[in-house]
């Protein structure tokens, strides 16, 4: 019965490469669990963030990746079809692209996390910006993923990404107001010309800033109106910013009348 043959393998065969996936799986999985617990502890006693960024990439390794290892490793005791081995070679490049994109949303995650802590206080970025930022971020990462995935499927993705690229020009063209305050909000975000609580003058308008957001920047003058400057406009004019001075000097004239004594 051991010896019965089942599409090209002997089912002897079959019980052992099953064994692999299970006992391969498990003992992935047993690892995972294992190093992961120790990496944390480690984790809380360094200032770095490295350790804390490779803890949560293998905390998102998904079981079905594990699995597709152990497919593989043990697909290679068995005899197999051409068909056969092109849908192994496909689903385990699947498995691997997709664990890519959940690596990925980590990766974006932890950029977004590490910016705003070091940049914590009064020139924190803008919660909405950095929300926007991670969107944009995961929208490219699981468009890359899905035209690959698409690709290895055997599908010819000429067409969608040239249709992707007329659509994008289309969108920029009729967008391109905002996407330029929403450039130019991520520009200050980085560069930071200024920040929150920062009195600046802009050509001739003065005053403090009380927000930066994904189009405008909000200024509140002197004289309490609330100046609304859109970003883009904001990053072509020459900045002065008053509160970046190491020191200041006034120059008074003072008037007296010719027949004052010199004294």
């Amino acid at each position: 019965m051991l010896d019965d043959i089942y599409l090209g393998n002997s089912v002897r065969t079959w019980i052992i490469a099953l064994a692999i996936v299970v006992v391969l799986t498990s003992l992935l999985i047993l690892i995972k669990g294992l190093v992961l617990r120790k990496l944390k502890k480690f984790a809380q006693r360094t200032a770095t963030d490295v350790d804390d960024l490779i803890a949560d990439l293998l905390d998102r390794t998904r079981v079905y990746f594990f699995a597709a290892i152990a497919l593989y490793a043990a697909s290679q005791i068995l005899h197999k079809t051409a068909e056969v081995q092109d849908l192994l070679r496909i689903f385990i490049v699947l498995t691997f692209l997709v664990q890519s994109g959940i690596w990925g949303n980590g990766l974006i995650a932890f950029g977004i996390n590490r910016t705003t802590k070091k940049r914590s206080g009064a020139g924190a970025p803008n919660q909405t910006t950095m929300t926007v930022l991670g969107f944009v971020g995961r929208l490219l990462l699981w468009t890359v993923v899905l035209l690959l995935v698409l690709d290895n499927l055997g599908i010819d993705v000429t067409a969608l990404i040239a249709g992707l690229g007329v659509g994008g020009i289309a969108v920029a063209l009729a967008l391109q107001n905002i996407l330029g305050d929403l450039f130019a909000s991520l520009s200050i975000m980085l560069d930071q010309p200024f920040v929150i609580g920062d009195f600046i003058v802009v050509d001739t308008l003065s005053g403090t800033v009380e927000h930066t957001g994904l189009k405008t920047t909000r200024i509140r003058s002197i004289s309490g109106e609330q100046i609304i400057v859109s970003n883009a406009d904001l990053l072509k004019s020459r900045i002065r910013n008053y509160k970046r001075m190491q020191e200041r000097r006034v120059v008074f004239t003072v008037g007296v009348e010719y027949q004052t004594p010199a004294e």
